[in-house]
C-alpha cells in the first residue's frame, strides 16, 4: 500500500468517525422526532422541523435552513429571538440567584411590580408561569371579591386549557373531553346587548380579549369594552381584560385596553412579558386586591430572580427601541401590502397582531410557507394569524408577503 492509499484510507476512517460521532443535520431531526414520539405525551401537532438558533425575527433548523418567523413563539419573543439585553440580564442573574420561591423577598420581583404598576395603571400584581395560570387567579380573585360564581365570556374566545380557564374557552372541542366543567355564559363578542342580557346578580366576572387571538384575530369596534365596563359596573361583576396575547406593544399601544380607553378590574399577562421565559401575572386594582388573604393562591415559581430580570430587560428593550410605536407602524404596513398583493376576505388586527381570513386552506399555506422559509400559524381552516418578533423588518414583511401571494396565486 502506497502512502497517498494509507493516507486515503486513514481520510475515510476519519470521516465515518466523525459522521457517527456527528449525525448530520436530517438525523438530528428525525432521531428527536422519533424520540418524542416515544417519551412526550402526543398533545402537540408539530411542524416537523427541529429548531437550534433563533436572532431576532429569524430561526435556524438543525439542518441550517433559515426562516422569518411570524409566529414568534406564539406571540412570545416580541423583541426578537435572543435579544442580547434578554440573554444579559439572564446569564447575570443566573450566575447570582436563580430561584427561592415566596418564602422570601427579591428585588427583581418588586421592582417589576412596579414597572407593572407604572405600565398597566393598576395597583398590584400576582405572579404565576402562563396564562392559563393568569386566568385562574383572576377568576379565583372573582368569585373571592364578588361572592359569585358565574363568569360570561364570549364565543370564539380563549383564556386557557386548565379546568378552570377551560371553562371561559369557547372552543368545544376544547371542553367536552373535561366536562363537567363550572363553564361560562358564552355570548356573541362585540355584542353589547347579548352582554348586557347575560349578566346578571350572579355573575362574578365577564371576561374578555382586547383583540380575539385565538378566535382569529377579531377586533371589537370602539365601543364595545367601554359598554362591557358600564354593564359590569351596574351589576358589581368585575371586568378581567386578557391581555395575554395583547400586551406588551403586541397592538401598537402598550396594552390592548389602551385603544378603547378601559380600565379593567383585573388583567391576565403573559406570553411576552419575560423575553421567552416562562412569566404569567395577574394585576388588579386596589377596591379587590384586598379580597386575596394570605394562602388564598400562591405558586412555588411565580416571580422569581431569574425570570424578573428577564422581564425587566425586555420591558427596558421595548421602551428603549420604541417596539410600541413599531409595532403600530410596521403593523400597518403589514396590513396595507396584504391587501395590495393578496385577494383576502378580509384582512385584520392591530399593530403586529394580524389576521388574513382567506378561501383556501390556511393548514396547507402553513405547510408550503415553510418549506419556503417563512413560519406562519393558522388559527382555522381559513384564517393565517401573524405575530412576528416587534423589531420584524419592511424588507422581511415584503418577503413574507410575497411568498404568500405566490403560494395562492398556484392554489
Amino acid at each position: 500500500m502506497t502512502q497517498n492509499q494509507s493516507d486515503e484510507k486513514m481520510e475515510m476512517a476519519k470521516g465515518k468517525m466523525k459522521s457517527k460521532a456527528e449525525p448530520s443535520g436530517s438525523e438530528r431531526t428525525a432521531r428527536i422526532v422519533e424520540l418524542e414520539r416515544e417519551s412526550v405525551i402526543q398533545t402537540y401537532t408539530r411542524q416537523p422541523i427541529l429548531l437550534v438558533k433563533g436572532s431576532g425575527a429569524k430561526v435556524w433548523d438543525a439542518e441550517g435552513n433559515e426562516y422569518l418567523d411570524f409566529v414568534a413563539g406564539i406571540a412570545v419573543n416580541s423583541v426578537g429571538h435572543c435579544h442580547p439585553a434578554v440573554v444579559e440580564a439572564i446569564k447575570k442573574q443566573a450566575s447570582e440567584l436563580i430561584h427561592t420561591s415566596n418564602l422570601y423577598y427579591t428585588e427583581n420581583q418588586v421592582f417589576l411590580a412596579e414597572e407593572l404598576k407604572t405600565l398597566t395603571g393598576m395597583d398590584r400584581a400576582f405572579y404565576c408561569n402562563s396564562g392559563a395560570e393568569s386566568v385562574e387567579a383572576a377568576l379565583k380573585l372573582a368569585r373571592r371579591a364578588t361572592g359569585r360564581s358565574e363568569t360570561v365570556a364570549a364565543v370564539d374566545s380563549f383564556h386557557g386549557r386548565t379546568l378552570g380557564s377551560l371553562g371561559a374557552t369557547y372552543k368545544p372541542v376544547y371542553r367536552e373531553p373535561f366536562r363537567p366543567l363550572n363553564e361560562a355564559n358564552f355570548v356573541p363578542y362585540d355584542d353589547a346587548e347579548a352582554l348586557l342580557a347575560a349578566v346578571s346578580k350572579e355573575t362574578s366576572a365577564v371576561i374578555l380579549e382586547p383583540v380575539q387571538g385565538e378566535g382569529g384575530v377579531n377586533v371589537p369596534s370602539p365601543g364595545y369594552l367601554r359598554a362591557a365596563r358600564e354593564i359590569c359596573d351596574d351589576c358589581g361583576a368585575l371586568l378581567i381584560l386578557d391581555e395575554v396575547q395583547t400586551g406588551f406593544g403586541r397592538t401598537g399601544r402598550w396594552f390592548g385596553k389602551e385603544h378603547s380607553g378601559v380600565m379593567p378590574d383585573v388583567m391576565t399577562l403573559a406570553k411576552a412579558v419575560a423575553g421567552g421565559l416562562p412569566m404569567g401575572v395577574m394585576m388588579a386594582a386596589e377596591t379587590v386586591t384586598d379580597a386575596f388573604q394570605k394562602g388564598d393562591h400562591a405558586t412555588t415559581f411565580g416571580g422569581d430572580p431569574l425570570v424578573s430580570a428577564a422581564a425587566l430587560a425586555t420591558i427596558g428593550a421595548i421602551k428603549k427601541e420604541k417596539l410600541v410605536e413599531r409595532s403600530e407602524q410596521v403593523g400597518s404596513y403589514l396590513r396595507s401590502r396584504i391587501v395590495e398583493e393578496i385577494d383576502a376576505l378580509e384582512v385584520r388586527g392591530l399593530g403586529l397582531m394580524v389576521g388574513v381570513e382567506l378561501e383556501a386552506s390556511c393548514p396547507e399555506i402553513v405547510n408550503e410557507a415553510r418549506e419556503r422559509g417563512i413560519l406562519l400559524n393558522a388559527t382555522s381552516e381559513h384564517v393565517l394569524r401573524m405575530v412576528p418578533p416587534l423589531v420584524v423588518g419592511k424588507e422581511e414583511i415584503d418577503r413574507v408577503v410575497k411568498v404568500l401571494a405566490e403560494i395562492l396565486q398556484k392554489s
